[in-house]
């Protein structure tokens, strides 16, 4: 193999080293953003759960919305 080869080899080495690093770092951050999505789900959930547990219990009626003076 002569010396321009082992040059073209040694760039394409260096380039796959890069992008395998890359994919790592894209990896992690594909993962961590599912965990923050679940973990937002898991507080939309909550928080909605408190908001049907605020609520009445009761249906208010339509004449209970009409204004007083009618």
């Amino acid at each position: 193999m002569d010396t321009a080869q082992e040059h073209r080899l040694t760039e394409l080495e260096i380039k796959a080293g890069f992008a395998e690093d890359l994919l790592e770092a894209l990896n992690q951050t594909v993962f961590r953003q599912q965990q923050q999505i679940e973990q937002l789900q898991r507080e939309v959930r909550a928080l909605r759960q408190q908001l049907q547990e605020s609520m009445p219990a009761e249906s208010r009626s339509l004449r209970d919305e009409i204004p007083p003076h009618y």
